[in-house]
């Protein structure tokens, strides 16, 4: 029995499987939900499932990349859980759970693209083949007119996530490249590619884990109330 938790973009996911069937999911499609509403989902899902806490065999979370804050609230939580109910942590890697999600679409030999916003002009992307294996690395890249410019003159590659649309200018006019615009990371995939990982018994060192955050964190300054 796997608890999986999706917290490193805007929405906020939570599933359950066991030995890799899917019982149950929540998901809010509700930005900067996360602090407040992710113990309320994962008390609920387990509740509507009937199954208690000491039936969980491991916890799984979206480990990155994606947002500092969510990736944080997702880790603390996870390793929380697991640290009480002496449990192994699983992280799977947001892009390839959003690639694993968008391959069930079926765009046959096409190459996928998970893309999540990096800000300005630059995204965490990584490339699969449609068997899943990795063609580029997970990488922070700042997109241009020559981006994936080698890849698109041999094959077809679908865009998608929320950082996508920053390719959509540079990138829309080729014939190889295609865009598809929907919410592409789910617990769901991240529990199912934990069922892989928990058979290997590729657990992390729950003292020492932190998220793949790819880049390093920047505090906004907030606006003067007063001026």
């Amino acid at each position: 029995m796997i608890l999986s938790i999706e917290t490193s973009t805007k929405i906020c996911s939570v599933a359950l499987h066991n030995q890799g069937v899917l019982l149950a999911e929540s998901t809010l499609y509700v930005d900067k939900s996360h602090s407040e509403k992710l113990v309320v989902l994962i008390n609920d899902l387990l509740s509507y499932a009937e199954i208690t806490t000491k039936q969980l065999k491991a916890v799984a979370i979206a480990g990155g990349p994606g947002s500092y804050t969510g990736l944080r609230i997702g880790t603390s939580t996870a390793k929380g859980l697991c640290y009480a109910l002496k449990i192994p942590l699983i992280a799977i890697n947001t892009l390839e759970a959003m690639a694993l999600g968008v391959s069930k679409m079926n765009f046959g030999n096409t190459l996928l693209c998970p893309m999540l916003d990096a800000r300005r002009m630059e995204v965490y992307s990584l490339l699969m083949d449609s068997n899943l294996n990795i063609i580029k690395p997970t990488e922070a890249k700042i997109i241009d007119e020559t981006s994936f410019s080698e890849e698109l003159k041999e094959h077809k590659i679908l865009f998608f996530g929320n950082g996508s649309a920053k390719c959509k200018p540079f990138l829309g006019s080729n014939k190889n490249a295609m865009f598809l615009d929907v919410q592409a990371i789910s617990a769901v995939h991240v529990g199912e590619l934990a069922w892989q990982k928990f058979q290997n018994s590729a657990f992390e060192d729950l003292a020492y884990y932190e998220p793949e955050y790819l880049k390093e964190f920047i505090a906004i300054k907030p606006k003067n109330l007063f001026a």
